[in-house]
């Protein structure tokens, strides 16, 4: 194929010649044609042969020419091809690096997917994370507020109102009883020796005791009256709408019998009461100072009276809260300025009328000289907790007095000293007599520790284990006031005891001829000392008729005013010295 499409009409091949080339090529073979035949016409044979020739060598030079001119062509096509197929090469190889470099992108791409993916998980945790935190400290701060209020208006070991909530609450009921004419009552409840439980059991047995109590108490009294802990083994009941003092009975008679069933606590069988004091609104007091002092007055007058028990605040009763307040302030000031004195009552043998021993009897001795005796202070002192300091005094000048008396020559067998049951009870009460022991120097042989029964019969376990740790010092130990209290007869038989104090009461009525009742009392215990080893010893011997009668029933040894009142240290000693 030439450039124009035609084919050559001799080789058939497409001429390389462009359109004015192909008709000069045309005229001038026609040229030469028209010579060809002028010479034929000079010699036609000669002529036409060498026209012939001249014709075919005018071919074969065409044909050389067109031969050169297609091998051109062929060069030039073969070189287009050529140039083509590198053309075609250099696009191959684009195209090749664009797809690598799509496929690098794609990488690159899917790896940056990859990449944002895990960045965007990240921070989708993260988020979730401070939501969920975020969640949790607002939900804390929530449950802290409400703990907050709920500590700050109710008690943190029983969930009863605190006084800060019963505050409100009386203003509201005295808000009411004004709007509709009616009472409320306020009662101070007071847990009978609370503090024994928590000496001898622990202070964990304590606090589930007084949640025990909490739940009694709530299931004592209307939904609408109000259980309040004011702290400690105090509690107070508000009766809302109550329409005479007769209410108020009532529910203080039903709360000391609700109180009077034991209660389980981890495993003992514990038994407390209340002594309950109750005011009125208006006739005590119109303001909840007022109906507080007044009740918590009325509450110290049921202990007085023996504890387990009401008391309705009358007037007369400022004057004894007074007189309370005036004793625990002149303890205190006893304590501080060492004005207790020790007073010696001698122990006596019955039939011989020798000093068997001697028993210290506290007193206080005031700027005037008069004394006051301990049934005017030791009921104060245990509730105040000062009969602790007091107890150790005791002991430690009784032992040092003993010892002064021993280096002097007397012969003094023993040294009685009272230890109340508190004291018994205390932690730290065996380190305090060894301690004593120690301090005054005094042969623990020469002491003996006079014991209340009511002091034995709580957590016998550890009485048994105190009596013998002392048993293993040498300390003697005595039961004092015997036949006034409970005393189980199986412990008593258990127990290390040594002597048996017959309760004077006992021997004071031995006067009374009618009465056979109290004979037979002193006679029984004395056949049983004899029975289980221990000494007997009467107390508040002072007449003749008593001493003969309990040397009829052979019993040993005595004490009382028929031999001497307690006296000062000199003065027993003057006493020792000139002897029976």
């Amino acid at each position: 194929m030439n450039k124009k499409g035609c084919k050559d009409r001799k080789t058939g091949i497409g001429p390389s010649l462009d359109p004015a080339e192909n008709a000069a090529y045309s005229s001038s073979v026609l040229k030469t044609r028209a010579d060809h035949r002028a010479v034929v016409v000079a010699d036609e044979p000669t002529v036409l042969a060498d026209a012939a020739n001249v014709e075919a060598r005018e071919d074969a030079a065409e044909l050389r020419q067109a031969s050169a001119a297609l091998r051109k062509r062929a060069s030039e096509l073969r070189q287009r091809n050529a140039d083509q197929r590198e053309d075609i090469a250099d696009q191959r190889d684009y195209i090749a690096d664009q797809r690598e470099y799509i496929a690098d992108q794609r990488e690159e791409a899917a790896t940056s997917k990859a990449k944002l993916s895990a960045i965007t998980q990240t921070l989708l945790k993260e988020a979730n994370e401070r939501l969920v935190i975020s969640a949790i400290h607002a939900q804390t701060m929530k449950e802290s507020a409400e703990l907050a209020n709920e500590l700050a208006s109710h008690d943190y070991l029983t969930g009863l109102p605190n006084r800060l909530l019963l505050d409100d609450r009386v203003a509201q009921s005295i808000a009411l009883a004004q709007r509709h004419n009616k009472k409320v009552a306020l009662m101070f409840l007071d847990l009978d020796r609370f503090k024994h439980i928590n000496d001898s059991l622990g202070h964990a047995v304590g606090d589930e005791l007084l949640k025990s109590i909490a739940k009694r108490l709530q299931a004592s009294v209307r939904l609408s009256d109000t259980v309040c802990r004011q702290g400690g083994d105090e509690f107070v009941v508000l009766l809302n709408e109550v329409e005479e003092l007769q209410d108020a009975v009532v529910m203080a008679e039903k709360i000391i019998r609700a109180m009077g069933l034991p209660h389980l606590v981890n495993g003992h069988q514990l038994n407390v009461t209340f002594s309950i004091g109750i005011s009125i609104y208006p006739d005590d007091g119109k303001d909840l100072e007022t109906l507080a002092r007044k009740a918590d007055t009325a509450m110290y007058q049921a202990k007085e009276k023996g504890r387990n028990t009401y008391q309705i605040f009358i007037n007369e009763m400022d004057f004894h809260s007074l007189a309370r307040q005036s004793m625990e302030q002149k303890l205190h000031r006893a304590l501080e300025q060492n004005t207790f004195v020790l007073h010696y009552q001698p122990k006596v043998n019955l039939e011989t009328g020798s000093i068997t021993g001697v028993e210290a009897l506290i007193r206080i001795r005031e700027s005037n000289g008069q004394l006051v005796y301990p049934v005017h202070f030791i009921s104060v002192a245990e509730d105040c907790g000062l009969i602790l300091p007091i107890g150790r005094w005791v002991l430690h000048e009784a032992c040092r007095q003993t010892q002064v008396w021993l280096q002097a020559g007397f012969d003094i067998d023993h040294i009685a000293v009272n230890v109340s049951s508190r004291e018994f009870h205390s932690e730290d009460f065996l380190a305090g007599v060894i301690s004593v022991l120690h301090e005054t120097g005094l042969d623990p042989h020469h002491l003996e520790l006079e014991i209340t029964e009511s002091g034995l019969m709580k957590d016998t376990e550890h009485v048994m284990a105190i009596f013998s740790a002392l048993k293993k010092l040498g300390v003697r130990i005595a039961i004092d006031d015997f036949g006034t209290g409970y005393s189980s007869l199986s412990y008593l038989a258990r127990f290390p005891l040594d002597t048996l104090k017959i309760d004077q009461s006992f021997v004071h009525n031995l006067d009374n001829t009618s009465n056979d009742t109290d004979n037979i009392v002193i006679s029984a215990v004395i056949a049983m000392g004899e029975s289980l080893k221990h000494r007997v010893v009467a107390e508040g011997i002072e007449t003749k008729q008593q001493l003969a009668f309990l040397q009829s029933k052979h019993c040993t040894e005595g004490q009382g005013f028929y031999y001497s009142r307690p006296v000062a240290a000199e003065d027993f000693t003057v006493l020792m010295a000139t002897a029976f």
